[in-house]
């Protein structure tokens, strides 16, 4: 018989599912009502005049009165929300603004309003709840929880609190998970990353952790330091381990690495959340792919990706995609963005229910010659190739070599090892052997000639986490790019001396 917390997580789980199977399979029906309330709720802002929002009906309407933007497009728009002004992209002001580093723009303010936030918060609650109705483990919710995440001090602008997405959502931990939670709020509330880790480490040690949360990266980082100072393996020191929940990146690259640090194999749950909004969790173990949020305030919208840059390319709707197709998604949501480019290339792996994963960055691709590989591939090529040797990756990223001392150009693979095999050659031509299969413009070079294939650098111990923390960004939300169609990263990791 479990606890009382345990059997009413069970109950709520049951009716969370009933309510998700609803929406998920009449998902045209869903997104039409999301997009109609949207529109209605926003024709006497700002931006609704601007754009006609009182002629719009259907989705012909609003491609032809709302373009594509990304922020700094949207930009005009958001100053007038950050300086205190009324009813601009969504009625009255906001509630938040997350804030984050962007890259060509300087930092980023994302409006969360009263209507968006309560979405986040629910799905982040509704992915452990499916997770309970489909396993029936509730035991965890008896254990201590952690979330690693930024630090949740909140500054002021304009009459509007403004921090991190993770720092803002720390702030509405439920009730009933208020004693459950780590670290304690003055350990969260540390700015330095380094710092605030070893605080964590000490403040859990002597708890029964049963969820651990966080990026995969930097809880690789918490499970380091914890072995270090325990000399255990982390599901020796925390027995009753039994949940990992994750966001951000893809985790497949560092699921080896993880179940060697754990000792043992524990379930996992993928989250897709951003400041934009919460888009998708995995709802099932043995499936493929996270259920797209049909029913949480945003409206999607989907461009194939070799499309995106042309003049006029085709926006689809929920009910216009394909399996399989490498999708740029565009998104209108009640915190009042509007056909907003998030960045993010997704793949659909199920249309019914609608499940997705993350593919790349449409900023983030590799065609210095051409051959467009995207994050998707570059991580399965590894994934494969690792299989079979006894190899443990703790980080990687890939950049052009377009000018080499010698021969052809190629891609350089900076990957960090635990311990660096001794057939690196044989690792490369297996990551070079997947990577022909998955892209045909890449093996078309190849075959031509105009490339040759991969070389390895490996890079030191930390040597990612040193680089990150050179550029002020170690921890939080941070994430290093799979890959790049420049040298930047690789650049800096020669330059400091971070390749061996």
């Amino acid at each position: 018989m479990g606890s009382i917390k345990s059997i009413l997580a069970k109950l709520l789980a049951k009716k969370v599912k009933k309510s998700i199977h609803k929406w998920s399979s009449a998902p045209v029906d869903t997104q039409r009502k999301v997009f109609n309330t949207l529109i209605s709720k926003a024709k006497h802002t700002a931006f609704g005049k601007d754009h006609q929002f009182e002629t719009i009906k259907n989705h012909e309407d609003f491609v032809k009165h709302v373009p594509i933007r990304d922020y700094e497009a949207l930009r005009t728009y958001v100053d007038r929300v950050v300086e205190g002004e009324d009813d601009i992209l969504w009625p009255g002001k906001p509630l938040y603004f997350a804030k984050t580093s962007g890259t060509t723009s300087g930092a980023k303010y994302i409006p969360i309003t009263k209507t968006s936030m309560p979405t986040h918060i629910e799905s982040a609650r509704n992915a452990i709840l499916m997770y309970i109705a489909e396993t029936g483990n509730s035991d965890f919710v008896d254990g201590k929880m952690i979330f690693l995440q930024g630090s949740p001090i909140l500054e002021e602008q304009n009459g509007v609190q403004m921090g991190r997405l993770s720092g803002i959502v720390a702030h509405y931990v439920p009730k009933y998970l208020q004693k459950n939670r780590m670290p304690s709020w003055e350990t969260n509330c540390i700015e330095d990353w380094e710092t605030k880790v070893n605080a964590i480490v000490e403040e859990t040690l002597p708890e029964n952790m049963t969820v651990i949360s966080g990026i995969p990266s930097w809880v690789q980082m918490y499970f380091e330091k914890l072995e270090s100072k325990t000399q255990k393996k982390v599901g020796e020191v925390f027995k009753n381990f039994n949940l990992f929940i994750f966001g951000g990146v893809n985790y497949e690259p560092y699921r080896a690495k993880f179940e060697n640090l754990i000792g043992r194999k524990v379930d996992s749950i993928e989250l897709y959340p951003a400041s934009e909004g919460f888009f998708a969790f995995q709802d099932k173990q043995d499936q493929k792919g996270m259920l797209l949020q049909l029913n949480s305030g945003i409206f999607y919208e989907f461009i194939e990706a070799n499309t995106f840059f042309d003049e006029q390319p085709e926006r689809l709707t929920i009910g216009d995609v394909e399996l399989g197709v490498n999708y740029v998604m565009i998104i209108s949501s009640s915190a009042g963005l509007w056909a907003y480019n998030i960045g993010d290339t997704i793949e659909f792996t199920s249309l019914n229910p609608y499940r997705v994963i993350v593919s790349g960055r449409i900023k983030h691709f590799i065609s210095a010659f051409g051959e467009h590989v995207i994050g998707k591939e570059v991580e399965q090529a590894l994934q494969e190739a690792a299989h079979g040797f006894t190899v443990s990756i703790s980080e990687f990223t890939v950049a052009p070599e377009i000018n080499p001392s010698s021969g052809l150009p190629y891609h350089e693979w900076f990957i960090e090892f635990d311990e660096a095999p001794d057939q690196l050659e044989e690792l490369a031509v297996r990551i070079e052997s997947s990577l022909q299969k998955q892209n045909t413009y890449y093996y078309d070079l190849i075959e031509g000639k105009v490339l040759q294939p991969l070389k390895i650098t490996p890079v030191k111990k930390n040597g990612f986490q040193d680089y990150m923390k050179s550029i002020g960004k170690l921890g939080g939300q941070n994430k290093i790019p799979r890959l790049a169609n420049d040298r930047k990263i690789a650049d800096a990791l020669y330059r400091q001396k971070l390749t061996k």
